[in-house]
């Protein structure tokens, strides 16, 4: 017999829920374990992506009460987005060799590397995408009704695959990292404005600088190792961790016989986040008018880790997209009301994104939730971030704040 949640029962039970909190976190962490060391590894658009989703899937529809669980299949090239930087290395040297020789060249070759890297690279567009073999990724929407009239909807979204790792970072650091595409970048602009000297008639120091500039030359060609593709990490923070709060929402609440009057709640576990956020581009093609009937909001957890970087990113995308303020509010208010810290900030420059990017370009209201420090640590896209480097105060903060957050909505 399932309780309805509403009018003097709310209090009781919301207490109820914050009890079982850290008995929801070592089920979070049991299962991410359970998935790192039991199926194999989950790089996008892979078999064994498509397994944990399916394992996910049944779980939603066996222990969580879903009427109406849905595996989609979509396609995607998951080796073009950060195959582009095969191309940006070629066009990169182009621009310096191309110097010596017509100016003229050498600009447009450095035009299209910088093009490459914003629409690829920062904007995620999918420019270069049919030069790379496609494969099938999968997303999973499951949806707990509500008892009554549907009046709203909110879905907990977290990405399914893991990333290849990224060397750098994990032999050396995220400043070092970051640092090498600031200075490949800076290469590019620095033989383009070499160019555009040479061709107003600067002296012969243009020459002499051209000369100087080939130490950017090994800057380029490291690109082609940005990512280690024979390596794809355990991806247990990021996002088993989105994966699982979600899974374990609705979980508590089959368990503890909890329904809704007026919200429906749901959860979207999106495939090949890893490969520039395609699997929710696909959702959103696939469902948009399907969840246009009630105001529907969509809260995307990433990287849920330590508990000091508890955060709502208003701007998304590598800063570029504005997210849903009023979302990011109702979060940090739920924090509060949880006694959880939570900061507001922004996904920054070079930061990358999260699904919830998709989403909003997607014609919904979405805010991406991440746990880490963006200043990129150890652990982030690399052999490190594996099931026994789990935070668990991170997991539980984020449940009682996302849980707390539920219950403002459904006021509302």
């Amino acid at each position: 017999m399932k309780t309805v949640y509403n009018g003097s029962r709310r209090y009781s039970i919301e207490t109820e829920m914050k009890i079982r909190s850290k008995s929801v976190t070592e089920y979070i962490m049991r299962e991410i374990t359970h998935i790192c060391r039991s199926m194999k590894k989950r790089a996008p658009g892979s078999e064994g992506e498509r397994e944990a989703a399916e394992y996910m899937a049944k779980t939603l529809e066996n222990e969580c009460g879903c009427e109406n669980v849905v595996t989609e299949s979509f396609s995607l090239h998951p080796g073009a987005f950060y195959g582009y930087l095969y191309f940006s290395c070629v066009f990169d040297v182009l621009t310096c060799a191309l110097f010596f020789v017509n100016g003229w060249c050498s600009i447009a070759a450095g035009v299209i590397s910088l093009l490459l890297f914003l629409l690829q690279f920062v904007l995620y567009y999918e420019i270069i995408d049919p030069f790379f073999p496609k494969a099938d990724s999968v997303n999973v929407t499951a949806i707990r009704p509500c008892n009554g009239e549907t009046k709203r909807r909110i879905f907990i979204n977290g990405h399914v695959d893991a990333a290849w790792e990224w060397p750098l970072n994990y032999y050396f650091n995220g400043i070092v990292f970051e640092a090498h595409g600031v200075v490949a970048v800076v290469g590019v602009l620095y033989y383009i404005a070499l160019s555009i000297c040479r061709l107003a008639g600067a002296g012969k120091w243009v020459l002499t600088a051209g000369l100087i500039g080939i130490v950017f030359v090994p800057a380029w060609i490291g690109l082609c190792f940005l990512r280690n593709k024979r390596l794809v990490v355990d991806g247990a923070n990021d996002n088993l961790t989105g994966c699982y709060l979600g899974i374990a929402v609705l979980k508590e609440m089959e368990e503890q016989g909890i329904t809704f009057e007026n919200t429906e709640i749901g959860v979207i576990l999106t495939g090949s986040e890893e490969s520039g956020l395609r699997g929710a581009k696909a959702w959103c093609k696939a469902h948009k008018e399907e969840f246009s009937d009630v105001p529907t909001y969509i809260y995307s957890f990433d990287t849920i880790h330590d508990p000091k970087f508890l955060m709502v990113n208003k701007r998304d995308l590598n800063s570029t997209l504005k997210a849903d303020a009023e979302l990011a509010d109702l979060f940090l208010k739920g924090a509060e009301n949880a006694g959880v810290p939570c900061k507001s900030g922004y996904v920054p420059p070079m930061g990358g994104a999260t699904d919830s990017a998709a989403f909003t370009k997607g014609g919904f209201r979405s805010i991406g939730i991440t746990g880490l420090n963006h200043k990129l640590e150890d652990y982030y896209h690399t052999r490190r971030d594996s099931y026994d480097n789990l935070n668990a105060e991170g997991i539980e903060n984020c449940y009682k704040a996302i849980v707390h957050t539920i219950r403002l909505i459904d006021k509302m």
